[in-house]
């Protein structure tokens, strides 16, 4: 496979915020990292504050292990509800019959005003080198909003004593959901209300070469000008990534193999929405294929002018090319049959798997 950015120059990483769905990031820098990508700069928001400091610490294996090992206990005290109880609500795989238990748990955390995440700081400051992120020689920008003073934060960590980055990677992260406690002497909350992916800071800062990594989700991004001299190389999912509260080992597992991919998707440019197609065929080829299946006395043209233009909004490649339309057609294929996703496939190969 032929990597499609220069290893031979740094970029600046974006990391948006997520919740519990951030071990998708440490699968995007292991990707990366694998490839031989340098970073010089890494800004994040909320969870991605958090993954960012794991970045400049520049512990890989460390950062895995942290999300291997996550759970609710390490983030927020459930008081009283079971924690595979609180996954399932979450996820929408629960009997009405449950809600008469869990319900009057959930209005006790309601009327004290919120989960109580005093584990979560305990947790920050565990697995966060405060000093050695301060002393770093690759700058960490977080994004926040101060409640006391009613704005939006762009803070550069070296800036910061090593209790107020502990202080901050928090306030970033603050979910309305949790219970609010002074930080600093002040209220913060969640930095995706101002910026969930903080793109602003590092164009501000004169990078011209980022990475941004995007975790479907609430948000709000901030909207700006990026000037045509900067190039932003995106990195997303078409997987549901599960909810931003699941702290489940099973869920960061998953998202973690999910994250891996949907780099190496972009890295080496495979085709696929759902998996992951190392492309050898021409358009021409792909349109081969895509006619042999068409009914007997189609006429040509208007296949190719109707047929297949309609074939591809159904499967949402409205503007691909023909080969997208084989590969995300043959996709369907793919999922009917239970064919893993997180692999690489030739083309030949998945075509060869999919065949009618």
């Amino acid at each position: 496979m032929n990597l499609k950015l220069d290893t031979s120059i740094p970029y600046a990483i974006a990391l948006e915020g997520g919740g519990a769905k951030g071990a998708y990031e440490i699968g995007v820098w292991k990707a990366l990292q694998e490839a031989g990508i340098q970073y010089c700069a890494v800004s994040g928001t909320s969870v991605g504050a958090l993954n960012g400091a794991l970045m400049v610490m520049g512990d890989l294996e460390r950062a895995i292990e942290i999300w291997k090992e996550v759970s609710f206990s390490k983030v927020m005290n459930l008081e009283g509800i079971n924690e595979e109880d609180f996954s399932r609500v979450l996820g929408g795989e629960f009997e009405l019959s449950d809600l008469s238990g869990l319900l009057p748990k959930f209005f006790e955390i309601i009327r004290s005003g919120g989960l109580d995440v005093a584990p979560l700081r305990d947790w920050v400051r565990e697995v966060v080198d405060a000093e050695m992120v301060k002393q770093s020689e690759i700058p960490l920008f977080v994004n926040t909003v101060s409640l006391s003073e009613m704005k939006d934060l762009e803070i550069r960590v070296s800036d910061l004593s090593p209790d107020e980055i502990i202080d901050m990677l928090l306030a970033s992260a603050y979910h309305p959901a949790f219970r609010q406690s002074r930080l600093g002497g002040k209220f913060y909350t969640d930095g995706g209300f101002a910026d969930s992916l903080p793109l602003h800071v590092l164009v501000e800062n004169g990078y011209k070469q980022i990475i941004a990594v995007r975790i479907p989700g609430h948000g709000v991004e901030r909207h700006f000008k990026v000037p045509e001299d900067v190039n932003v190389t995106y990195i997303t999912t078409n997987e549901d990534l599960g909810s931003a509260l699941n702290f489940t080992q099973e869920q960061s597992l998953q998202d973690l193999e999910i994250g891996y991919y949907d780099a190496k998707r972009v890295l080496y440019g495979l085709s696929g929405i759902h998996y992951y197609v190392e492309r050898s065929l021409t358009d021409l080829q792909a349109l081969e294929l895509l006619i042999q299946h068409a009914p007997e006395g189609t006429s040509l043209r208007n296949y190719c002018e109707k047929v297949l233009p309609a074939m591809a909004e159904r499967l949402e490649v409205p503007e691909g090319s023909y080969y997208d339309i084989l590969i995300a057609l043959r996709e369907q294929t793919a999922e009917s049959r239970n064919l893993p996703k997180m692999q690489i496939y030739t083309d030949e190969e998945f075509l060869s798997l999919t065949q009618q």
